[in-house]
C-alpha cells in the first residue's frame, strides 16, 4: 500500500486522480483550502484529507505535521487560473503585478512549497507528477500560461536534483470538462473550438488525466522523468 498525497484534491481533476489511487488500495491524503469540500470527498474516497493554503509557506509547514510521514507519489494539482476570480481594472500597474502574483502562487509556488517540504519524506522510488496545462504552450491564457510554463522548468530541475531516488513528470491537459476550472463560464461555442482543435474530436475528462498520473507512478514508468506527457486529443502535439 503506497502513501498518496493529492494537492486540490477535493473536485475535478485532483478527485478523479485522488479516486484512482483509492480504487488501487493505496492510502490517500487530498488537501486543499475548502474543508467542508475535502470532507465531503474525503468521506467518498475512504482517504484522509487535510485543509491548508498550499501557497502559504507558513500553512505548508503547519500542515506538515498532519501529513504522511512518507510519500510514495505526490500528484500537485492545486492551482487553476486566478485570473477569472478577479475584476481587472485597467491601466493599473499594480493589479496587474498582483495578478500575475496570484497565478504564479496558485499554479508554481504550491507546488515548489508542498514538494520541498515533503522531499525529506519521498521514499526510494518515489513520484511527484505535477498538473501542468496546454496553456504553457503559447496558446495564451496570459499569467497563467507563463505560470504552467514555468512548473515544467522547475519539474526538469526537480528530475535532476532526485536523480535515481524518484521521478518528476508533468501531465498537461487541454480542455477538460466536469471540473471547477472556468467557474461556470465556458460556452458551448468555447467548447466547440477547443474541441475542433483536437485530433480526436472530443473534450478530455477527469478520469482520461488520472489515468495518465496513474501510469506515471507506476512500476512501469521508473524510466520516464523530467517529462511533459501531453494530454489534450491532439489539440497541441508535442514533438
Amino acid at each position: 500500500m503506497r502513501e498518496v498525497v493529492v494537492t486540490g484534491g477535493g473536485t475535478g481533476i485532483g478527485y478523479a486522480v485522488a479516486a484512482a489511487f483509492a480504487a488501487q488500495g493505496d492510502k490517500v491524503t487530498i488537501t486543499g483550502r475548502r474543508e467542508h469540500v475535502l470532507r465531503e470527498a474525503a468521506e467518498k474516497l475512504g482517504a484522509s484529507f487535510v485543509a491548508f493554503n498550499a501557497a502559504s509557506p507558513v500553512a505548508v509547514q503547519e500542515a506538515l505535521a498532519h501529513l504522511p510521514r512518507t510519500v510514495d507519489v505526490l500528484v500537485n494539482n492545486a492551482g487553476g487560473n486566478t485570473n477569472l476570480d478577479r475584476q481587472k481594472r485597467e491601466d493599473d500597474l499594480m493589479d496587474l503585478a498582483e495578478a500575475w502574483w496570484a497565478n504564479l502562487n496558485a499554479n508554481l509556488l504550491s507546488a515548489v512549497l508542498v514538494t520541498t517540504a515533503l522531499l525529506p519524506r519521498l521514499v526510494k522510488g518515489g513520484r511527484i507528477i505535477s498538473i501542468g496545462s496546454i496553456a504553457a504552450r503559447g496558446t495564451g491564457s496570459g499569467s497563467y500560461g507563463a505560470a504552467k510554463a514555468a512548473l515544467e522548468s522547475w519539474t526538469a530541475d526537480l528530475a535532476a536534483e532526485l536523480g535515481s531516488r524518484g521521478t518528476a513528470n508533468v501531465v498537461a491537459p487541454g480542455l477538460i470538462l466536469d471540473t471547477e476550472f472556468f467557474r461556470g463560464r465556458l460556452t458551448p461555442e468555447g467548447v466547440k473550438h477547443r474541441v475542433d482543435s483536437t485530433r480526436n474530436g472530443r473534450a478530455g475528462t477527469p478520469d482520461d488525466i488520472a489515468e495518465t498520473v496513474l501510469f506515471l507512478a507506476s512500476a512501469g514508468a521508473g524510466h520516464f522523468t523530467g517529462q511533459v506527457l501531453h494530454v489534450n486529443g491532439g489539440a497541441y502535439l508535442g514533438r
